[in-house]
């Protein structure tokens, strides 16, 4: 992937502040050294993971502080765009050098050609090589990105940064949009990084398994982990056992404290009584009453500063170790009206050719509570057949029946309306559900009190999706057959997770369209459909097996 032996590549930010123009502070005095090797940058929806990358790619600008880069960098964003008219050979960056190279050949000798293509006579066979190294060997430079899928214009733009033979390469989310086959390929790219800086913000564990060390953003501030997920996993799971275990010794000591500074209060107020009572009894001097009452309270005050102050520092204990315990609430919500019985037809598929897609002629029947998995390449189609079955597009040929209340959960979570609450989007579509109702069902959701109230428009990417999820799920009537298109793009980890929680929830058919094979299998998938020209039966082993065999071709 780069061949370029740069020990001292890397890249670092001193004091880094930013924050967004009205006032949203992101970092404040952030610094991070990234060197040599492959990295992976994980965190929560809304740390800052891409705003970070963007500040290093010199995208964005701090407030304060300095960002420094050793060596040629080079970054792939998000959100990948290119003009449709554009040939792969501009989108390549090499369009100038092959017209040169072809003057050449033609005889043309003229300087401003040889300048043009310096030192890199072999371009053409190095774009070719990169391309093919990409699964992209059928991609002529002449042809035009608009002949190209969404994944593999992905796929174009990364072979266009590694072209430039970066010291630093930055990628975020490269995985978003890929199919299970290219998302093969880009981890093969990824294995093959010998040198210089790789730094990738990903929420994808397969990708995350590849790297050498891992950066946790949380707080506004990093952690260094070495390892690839599953080390961090482990690292991060025993980390959080110590800290509950801090956390009850520091709760326990608290109480202890509180008890105690409750008992030296009586026990001062006990012996200023009997102080009191025994001076009346003995008539002692005014003066010498007066002293030993002062002295008495100096000690009595002493000893409960004392004991304050113990209980404040025990509570600071226990605040920190609080700190230290991560929010990792999870989804628990009951569904029983989603239940469909095992031998209940949900849906029938009869000779179905896609309007939009590779299928033609496709035959399906499902029953009762089966979760289906639908894989395949990308412009195969699964977007397209799963809005033939909600009837938002009309099939070519042939028939898609559905039997059972439908419910459908698009890639854009259009099911909110961003100027409605939380809860008013849950009782949009559920008009007959009380507010009280809705509410301990959103808490359960995670929102609660008055998060439920929260403008869906105000959401961060993990609570949009969570609120789009409860409306989806909470629907009336019960949805019997969930629809799924992509749902753990742009979803941070610990937001897989409580989707995962949230789908062990739901009682009826399942379906889902979707790249990520571990979030699959964790989903309890009990069918896999590979979608091309026809709809096949397959299983998760022979994904596999297929993704390797293509990636051995």
């Amino acid at each position: 992937m780069n061949d370029i032996n740069v020990t001292g590549a890397s890249v670092s930010c001193s004091g880094l502040s930013f924050q967004w123009a009205d006032g949203t502070a992101v970092f404040d005095g952030l610094s991070l050294t990234v060197g040599r090797g492959r990295n992976g940058l994980v965190g929560g929806n809304g740390s800052g993971k891409s705003t970070l990358l963007r500040l290093l790619a010199g995208r964005l600008r701090g407030s304060a502080g300095s960002v420094t880069v050793s060596g040629h960098l080079a970054y792939l964003p998000q959100d990948v765009t290119l003009e449709t008219g554009t040939r792969v050979e501009e989108a390549l960056g090499i369009a100038g050098r092959r017209a040169a190279l072809r003057a050449i050949e033609a005889g043309d000798v003229r300087e401003e050609h040889f300048t043009a293509v310096g030192d890199d006579w072999d371009v053409e066979e190095r774009a070719l090589a990169t391309l093919g190294s990409l699964g992209l060997e059928g991609v002529g430079l002449d042809r035009t990105v608009g002949e190209l899928s969404g994944g593999e214009t992905v796929l174009l733009r990364l072979a266009a940064l590694l072209l430039e033979r970066p010291d630093v390469l930055l990628l975020d989310e490269p995985t978003n949009n890929l199919d299970l086959f290219a998302r093969r390929r880009l981890y093969d790219a990824v294995d093959a990084w010998r040198s210089g800086v790789l730094l990738v913000v990903s929420h994808d564990r397969e990708l995350l398994e590849r790297v050498d060390r891992i950066a946790e953003l949380r707080g506004g501030a990093v952690s260094w982990y070495g390892g690839g997920w599953s080390a961090y996993e482990e690292t991060v799971a025993a980390q959080q056992e110590t800290a509950e275990r801090l956390l009850r010794t520091a709760e326990a000591d608290v109480r202890r404290q509180k008890r105690e500074l409750e008992e030296t209060q009586i026990k001062v107020a006990r012996r200023q009584r009997q102080s009191k009572k025994l001076d009346a009894q003995r008539r002692a001097p005014r003066i010498v009453a007066g002293e030993k009452k002062r002295a008495a309270q100096e000690s009595g005050d002493k000893l409960r500063v004392l004991h304050e102050e113990r209980l404040s520092e025990a509570r600071e204990r226990r605040d920190e170790a609080a700190d230290a315990i991560r929010d990792d609430a999870e989804i628990r919500v009951s569904l029983p009206h989603t239940a469909v019985p095992a031998g209940r037809t949900v849906l029938t598929l009869e000779d179905l050719s896609l309007r939009f897609g590779r299928l033609r002629g496709g035959n399906l029947r499902v029953h009762g509570p089966e979760r289906i998995a639908l894989v395949g390449r990308n412009g195969a189609g699964k977007t397209s057949l799963l809005r033939t079955l909600t009837g938002e597009l009309a099939p070519a040929s042939g028939a898609a029946t559905v039997f059972v209340p439908l419910r459908f959960l698009p890639q854009r979570l259009d099911v909110l309306d961003d100027g409605l609450s939380v809860a008013a989007n849950v009782a949009r579509l559920a008009p007959g559900a009380t507010d009280n109702h809705i509410r301990s069902q959103l808490a359960r959701f995670l929102f609660k009190g008055a998060r439920a109230g929260q403008l869906a428009g105000t959401l961060s990417g993990g609570e949009r999706f969570r609120a789009a999820l409860a409306a989806t799920m909470l629907a009336e009537p019960a949805p019997q057959l969930l629809m799924l298109d992509e749902p753990t793009n742009n979803l941070d980890l610990a937001s897989v997770r409580r989707l995962t929680t949230a789908l062990e929830s739901y009682q009826g058919a399942l379906l889902i369209a979707s790249h990520d094979l571990p979030f699959l299998e964790s989903a309890g998938v009990t069918r896999w459909l590979l979608l091309g020209e026809e709809l096949l039966e397959t299983s998760a082993e022979e994904v596999r097996d297929l993704l390797e065999s293509s990636a051995a071709g």
